[in-house]
């Protein structure tokens, strides 16, 4: 019997709480916010298929700390000046069926676009390189040390109103290229002050982040981290460095670190690197899982690329705790109830094949958008839709959305 699979066994976290299993819809990036940036009618209407699909957490797509940072337009934030009427709402949906509800908070650093004329801060002001695409995004300016402290502030504000919002934990984003990830890079983080320099440095942002959300929330709401196995561009962020910084997050008393990796630039959660790392056509990041869970406490998780039960309960068996399933859910939002029923069931996830990687990542992204979309608005969604057309749809979507938050 499927259900009797390790995949639908319990599992307590470092904190008390326990997930009635260890499947986990990861973050995926809606862009479906109603006006104010909050979450509405369409946001609630996709999170119920998850909430009764058999998942044991559910993890919010992107939450930005700052409604001036936003990665791109429909985007959710959340503040401390916030109602939070709408987030307790969404909070209800997500944990309306057993699930935990963890809301993902983030801030883009310099991977904000241009079109939203939004604050781009980074450690340093270094550009996003993506050829003949990196116009899109906004040139970014060296924060001030005074900028650092005041996004540290936001992060562990936005976490409290999770709390609040009757959420059970937040995963702070360190992964895909964004702020946390930028002061981890040496590429990105050519600082020269307390803030750089050595990974010790470079992770103090991420560091000081926990310890406060650890400090100012209950002792039992969830706190993971997403955190790159490595960027996957050469002399960036190494997996020594990512072993280094789960040692420092193991001391903070951790509940699970999500390991994922690469960036807008090498998108190594879409299969894509530019070190020439080779990554495994499903379960991208077990490799690097194995090796780090002989090395820490800290309860493990990875997501990338896995839909098939078979796969899933493979990564389980070899050391995390949870696995975390994001596109494939996208197409097929009960997957995790199919494989109870029928174990060899497989998800789909879109995959488009152009030579163009920077466009055909967009494509990608796209694609899984645009089936998020039809679930918000109760429409099936489709297995094998088209790159091109999902292409334009989403610019299409994305443009009015630009126009609706910048006004």
């Amino acid at each position: 019997m499927s259900s009797d699979s390790i995949l639908y066994s319990p599992y307590t976290l470092p904190c008390g709480v326990t997930v009635r299993n260890r499947l986990v819809k990861a973050a995926m990036e809606e862009n479906m916010s109603s006006l104010g940036n909050v979450p509405g009618e369409s946001m609630y209407s996709l999170y119920r298929y998850w909430a009764h699909g058999n998942l044991g957490m559910i993890i919010t797509g992107n939450v930005m700390v700052d409604r001036s940072s936003m990665t791109g337009p429909g985007g959710v934030a959340l503040e401390k000046s916030n109602d939070l009427a709408p987030f307790q709402k969404w909070a209800k949906i997500i944990k309306s069926n057993g699930a935990l509800a963890i809301m993902q908070i983030n801030h883009p650093g310099r991977q904000v676009l241009k079109a939203m004329q939004g604050n781009a801060i980074a450690p340093s002001a270094v550009p996003l390189d993506m050829g003949k695409h990196s116009k899109l995004f906004a040139q970014p300016r060296e924060m001030t040390c005074q900028d650092i402290h005041e996004v540290c502030k936001r992060f562990v504000e936005t976490a409290k109103q999770a709390e609040l919002a009757g959420f059970d934990g937040v995963e702070i984003h360190a992964a895909h290229g964004y702020l946390l990830t930028q002061f981890l890079s040496p590429l990105t983080n050519q600082r020269q002050d307390e803030w750089g320099g050595s990974i010790i440095n470079r992770a103090r942002l991420l560091i000081n982040i926990v310890s406060q959300v650890r400090a100012v929330c209950a002792k039992d709401f969830i706190v993971m981290v997403k955190l790159n196995s490595a960027d996957f561009q050469k002399n960036g962020f190494s997996f020594d460095d990512s072993c280094e910084v789960v040692n420092r997050l193991e001391a903070l008393g951790v509940d699970v670190v999500e390991l994922s990796g690469g960036s807008y630039e090498a998108p190594a959660m879409q299969g894509q690197t530019r070190d020439d790392t080779t990554l495994a056509r499903e379960a991208y990041f077990l490799e690097f899982a194995k090796v780090l869970e002989s090395k820490t406490d800290i309860p493990l998780m990875t997501t990338g690329g896995i839909k098939r039960a078979e796969v899933a309960e493979r990564v389980i068996q070899q050391g995390c705790a949870l696995v975390g399933l994001a596109s494939a859910l996208a197409i097929t939002p009960d997957l995790a109830k199919k494989w109870q029923q029928e174990w060899t069931y497989s998800g789909v996830i879109p995959h488009c094949t152009w030579k163009d990687k920077s466009l055909a990542s967009l494509a990608n992204m796209a694609m899984v958008r645009r089936q998020l979309r039809r679930l918000g608005n109760n429409i099936t969604t489709l297995r094998d839709p088209s790159p091109l057309w999902s292409l334009i749809l989403d610019m299409l979507h994305r443009n009015k959305m630009t126009k609706r938050d910048v006004g």
